[in-house]
């Protein structure tokens, strides 16, 4: 039996509030997707860095209707509950951002993430309040759209040269009282930064995996208090390893032996 957008979104809801921590992985086109989802995993998610890869751009490169485009392309692919990398919701006001958020749901994904990276070089973070004030208006734009979907509010201190845990911890804290269902600090130093910020919400926390040095165990982040795993772009990444060392066998060698791997 298909099943309709509201029963994946209640789905996927229903995966942050069960008890363990489970993966989400991220496809980056309906093939993969439809591969990960034959492998037992019960929700997906995109990445916006490989989601850009499959257009030949850069992250942060994609439009609003071609990243719409994308995400129906895979919600549409499965069966699972998938939520989109919306990256800083394609608008810097907080109108915007709940304007862009309607939109997406209309392609029937279960949830989105929204980011507090401004794409401003000089000025790569928004401003405290004006963050929190983009996750109210998310959540209010998430709250009327009348089936369950998931908001999940994310800080990119670490990712941005901001490697200041007290001002994520405290950005995280006020995105939960701002209405986000789940929070999500990217690139965490290590498995202690990881439990103190587990520790210090009560929201479910996500864990980005697929960073060198940085990505740990699935049972070590679960007993730090993590509930979700994802794997960003890291699965697209080792797809292109492969592919790049394939070709690469033909055309110095002449020879397939990377047959005798699939």
């Amino acid at each position: 039996m298909t099943r309709d957008a509201a029963t994946k979104g209640a789905v996927f809801r229903d995966l942050h509030q069960g008890p363990g921590t489970f993966v989400l992985p991220n496809p980056w086109d309906a093939g993969s997707a439809r591969l990960l989802a034959s492998l037992g995993y019960q929700a997906l998610a995109t990445s916006s860095g490989a989601s850009a890869g499959v257009l030949g751009r850069r992250d942060g490169e994609v439009s609003l209707d071609e990243a719409l485009d994308h995400a129906r392309i895979i919600v549409q692919a499965t069966e699972l509950p998938v939520s989109i990398d919306f990256e800083k919701g394609f608008a810097d006001s907080p109108e915007g951002v709940a304007g862009n958020l309607i939109r997406l749901f209309d392609t029937g994904a279960a949830g989105a993430s929204i980011e507090d990276a401004s794409g401003d070089a000089a000025a790569p973070i928004f401003d405290f309040h004006h963050a929190v004030e983009r996750v109210h208006a998310a959540a209010q734009a998430v709250a009327g759209l009348g089936r369950p979907f998931v908001l999940t509010a994310r800080t990119e201190n670490f990712l941005r040269g901001r490697a200041d845990l007290d001002d994520t911890i405290r950005r995280l804290q006020a995105f939960e009282s701002a209405g986000a269902q789940v929070l999500f600090a990217p690139g965490l130093p290590d498995i202690e930064a990881v439990r103190l910020v587990c520790a210090s919400v009560r929201a479910p926390v996500n864990f980005m995996a697929g960073m060198k040095g940085k990505s740990f165990s699935v049972q070590a982040l679960a007993q730090a208090g993590v509930r979700r795993v994802s794997v960003a772009s890291s699965f697209y990444r080792s797809a292109m390893a492969a592919l790049r060392d394939a070709a690469t066998e033909v055309r110095d060698s002449g020879s397939f032996s990377y047959l005798d791997k699939i």
